[in-house]
């Protein structure tokens, strides 16, 4: 797939290296192209949309509700996944609290794109390697069920995560605190390189995308 990641953190660009590491095609979408490393590829963040299939969040909360607002014509028809956690400006609370999600909000802003939270739950060393001595990490995501939702689990199976469909759009108010959970234990000295994982006693079901659902959605 064409996939623009908006944002070049580290979170942003540990997910574009794993997503490139599957043969999907990447663009980093950044306010100052010509300001960045040479080491990949770069574009302003309405060319990066233009030419995506699937677009990914990877920028401080602050700062995407502005950019959902500004691009949301060019996101109509886009799979949108949010990975940031809504933090307030100082990073002690959910912006929004716990009666909605900062996803929602998006979502009500760019009406014409399908949203879906993923990612906000791990850092860069778990993107890059989500296979831990313990077992592989769990990503969950939330979102509207169809086509798309299995698109997204397939780009989660993809960087490595165990993906799990974990409800409607409305259980991001549940993942948005997890993502501040992850934050929290990474503050107390973890380094970053932990992930949550998901024990059961049944055997999982495959939840990756076939390839006949994304084929159709690239060519779509």
């Amino acid at each position: 797939m064409r996939i623009a990641i908006l944002g070049a953190g580290r979170v942003g660009k540990s997910l574009g290296a794993a997503l490139g590491a599957k043969q999907h095609q990447i663009v980093y979408g950044v306010r100052q192209p010509n300001s960045e490393p040479a080491s990949g590829e770069f574009k302003t963040i309405g060319a990066a949309i233009a030419g995506a299939d699937a677009v990914i969040l990877a920028t401080p909360w602050t700062a995407t509700e502005a950019l959902v607002c500004e691009h949301a014509p060019a996101l109509t028809g886009k799979i949108v996944i949010d990975a940031t956690t809504p933090l307030n400006a100082s990073s002690s609370r959910l912006a929004l609290g716990f009666d909605s999600s900062g996803i929602e909000l998006l979502q009500s802003q760019a009406q014409g794109a399908t949203f879906f939270k993923a990612f906000n739950a791990a850092g860069e060393d778990a993107i890059a390697k989500p296979l831990f001595p313990q077992g592989r990490a769990v990503m969950f995501v939330a979102g509207p069920k169809g086509p798309p939702k299995q698109v997204v689990l397939g780009l989660v199976s993809d960087v490595g995560f165990e993906a799990v469909d974990a409800g409607e759009l409305r259980a991001a108010r549940l993942l948005e605190p997890l993502g501040m959970l992850w934050l929290e234990l990474a503050a107390q000295g973890r380094k970053g390189d932990f992930a949550f994982m998901l024990a059961s006693r049944d055997s999982p079901q495959p939840q990756a995308a076939s390839p006949r659902a994304v084929v159709a959605l690239e060519t779509g």
